[in-house]
């Protein structure tokens, strides 16, 4: 089976870089649309407008209404086919992203990804996630290339709240123990439509990892104080570039299929996906009969920037059998990406793993406070 590597066509990082946005976008199309929520449109939006001037390109600008949704990525579409935009630009969060890129993918037109938070590795990637209305996980949107352009504006990343950022590292954590479930099994990579990862994914992924041991905190700490330091430079690039390629590239596996379980309970839709990932992976490294160092790495690195160690942090408050049964069974629907591991998995192995890590978090948490 051949080696395989996607990425976006473009990739732009820096304190400005916004005002650049032209100069990438004259490449590729004539006339814009530009999707985003309202503080990413008012945070940036004439300097698009602007920028976009300078090189002769109209745009319009759209606000996106909160979710990912087939309806909502269906009225976008007509707006976009209304106003004969022939490039797509995504402006804000993980959710408005994945919307701007599904309607570029059924418009057939090129898209430049701005995103002015870092909490998901979806920039860089060839997917949108699909939610309902009501904010359940539905489904992946497989998309037929990667962004043209992501463009990311250091200093517009450090003036939204620091929780976005941390959001961003628990997706990050991911990528390593994913992949390297993935390379485990050696099954087709459904996100590159089947190809093995190269030597640079693994070592993508690797260097995510580590990146984020190293740095998260102080970037962390950075960032609550709006301040754009190396270390912001760093998380940034891991959260957003070494995360997205090295996710997409070495594959799936237990940690998101958690997420998405856990997102049929009710009491975790105010929590973001990187908070949910987060606790994923804890519960894949104990489904995998993972080192107990292993996990106890990840527990400090959660605990020192604020990451879930248990249901509890995700306002899963004494869950019943039936609901962490009910997110179990939800988890390994067909499908999921759950099913990488290289060992059959069941719900009843899943709801065995969750309740474990749940147990090892709340130790871990009232041990740090005696």
């Amino acid at each position: 089976m051949s080696r395989m590597l996607l990425s976006p066509g473009r990739y732009v990082q820096g304190v400005g870089a916004i005002k650049e946005i032209g100069l990438h976008t004259c490449r590729i199309g004539t006339s814009a649309l530009v999707i985003g929520g309202k503080t990413a449109l008012s945070l940036c939006g004439q300097d698009i407008v602007a920028s976009l001037a300078e090189q002769g390109i109209p745009c319009y600008l759209e606000c996106f209404q909160g979710v990912s949704s087939q309806q909502e990525i269906r009225r976008l579409t007509g707006i976009a086919a209304a106003n004969r935009a022939d490039i797509i630009i995504a402006l804000g969060g993980g959710a408005s992203i994945d919307a701007g890129k599904a309607v570029s993918h059924e418009m057939k037109v090129p898209v430049i990804v701005v995103p002015t938070v870092i909490s998901t590795d979806a920039p860089c990637s060839a997917l949108s996630v699909i939610y309902t209305e009501a904010g359940v996980f539905e489904r992946y949107l497989f998309l037929r290339k990667n962004p043209d352009c992501v463009l990311v504006d250091t200093t517009l990343v450090a003036q939204s709240p620091a929780k976005f950022l941390v959001a961003g590292m628990g997706d990050a954590l991911a990528t390593f123990w994913e992949s390297d479930t993935c390379f485990r099994s050696g099954k087709p990579n459904p996100l590159t439509g089947g190809g093995q990862p190269t030597l640079a994914t693994r070592a993508l992924a690797r260097l995510c990892y580590d990146t984020l041991l190293e740095s998260g905190l102080q970037a962390k700490l950075a960032v609550e104080k709006n301040a754009v330091t190396p270390a912001v430079e760093a998380i940034i690039e891991a959260n957003t570039l070494l995360s997205g390629l090295s996710s997409e590239n070495g594959g799936h596996a237990g940690a998101h299929s958690i997420h998405n379980g856990l997102t049929t309970l009710k009491s975790t839709r105010n929590k973001l996906h990187g908070e949910k990932v987060a606790f994923g992976v804890l519960a894949q490294l104990v489904l995998e009969g993972r080192p107990s160092s292993a996990i106890e790495e990840i527990q400090n690195f959660c605990f020192s920037v604020g990451l879930p160690l248990c249901l509890e942090d995700l306002d899963i408050v004494n869950p019943t059998k039936e609901e962490i049964r009910q997110a179990a069974q939800a988890t390994v629907a067909e499908g999921e990406t759950i099913h990488s591991t290289w060992f059959p998995v069941t719900a009843e192995l899943v709801e065995a793993a969750i309740w474990t890590a749940d147990a090892l978090g709340t130790r871990y948490i009232k041990a740090i406070k005696q």
